[in-house]
């Protein structure tokens, strides 16, 4: 059920050749029901004036992006790209690496991750009596969400129909916790409360080259 490394096998290797990036060919409505979703939760927390909560999700899912596009370049470039989705998983593929529901779901994962934070988030876990030292509750926040994800991660790799795909062998749960989720989280978690000339230009910064990105590499080929 669980999968905890890549194959390396021909069988996971033919299913990564055979990924058709933004072909409508699955299809279906369920695309604009997750994107009604995703748009009305962003709006209630709008309207609501929850601003820092936008912001999570915005930082999480900005870094989402630059991984998936230096992950589909990866491919680009090595023929087989760290991770990447079956076709009959999906209704639609974005990049080579990422479908539209794992992308909507992580536009939402800054924003679940953010408000599973105490209310306090100057709180820290392991403190010793008289002194300030111990674990940001942002921090540890972040370790078990990553760990969270990168677990499910695993489930999704082992599926029978190829829903998640690694064929490194290197390639695996640890790394993918390391190098992925914990950047993730730790988006979400520290980004809302960064100095506000600080944070609008994290976030300027990061979807100014997701989008430059976007707009280059595609139209080339590369992604």
């Amino acid at each position: 059920m669980f999968q905890f490394w890549g194959t390396g096998t021909a069988e996971a290797k033919a299913l990564v050749d055979a990924v058709r990036v933004r072909s409508t060919e699955n299809f279906n409505w369920t695309f604009i029901f997750i994107l009604a979703v995703v748009f009305y939760v962003y709006w209630t927390e709008i309207q609501k004036k929850n601003y820092e909560v936008v912001y999570a999700g915005l930082a999480l899912y900005g870094v989402h992006w630059m991984y998936e596009i230096v992950n589909a370049i990866i491919g680009k470039i090595w023929q087989y790209p760290l991770w990447t989705v079956s076709n009959a998983s999906t209704t639609f593929i974005l990049l080579k690496g990422v479908c539209w529901e794992l992308s909507m779901m992580f536009a939402l994962a800054g924003i679940i991750s953010f408000k599973m934070l105490p209310a306090d988030r100057t709180k820290r876990y392991f403190t010793k009596s008289g002194t300030k030292k111990g674990v940001s509750c942002k921090l540890a926040g972040a370790i078990e969400m990553a760990l969270l994800f990168a677990l499910f991660e695993s489930f999704l790799a082992g599926t029978d129909n190829g829903s998640f795909l690694w064929v490194y062998k290197w390639w695996g749960v640890i790394p993918v916790f390391i190098t992925t989720y914990v950047p993730f989280f730790l988006a979400s978690n520290y980004v809302p409360d960064m100095a506000p000339e600080k944070r609008k230009r994290f976030l300027i910064y990061l979807w100014g080259c997701v989008a430059l990105c976007l707009i280059v590499f595609i139209p080339l080929g590369i992604i």
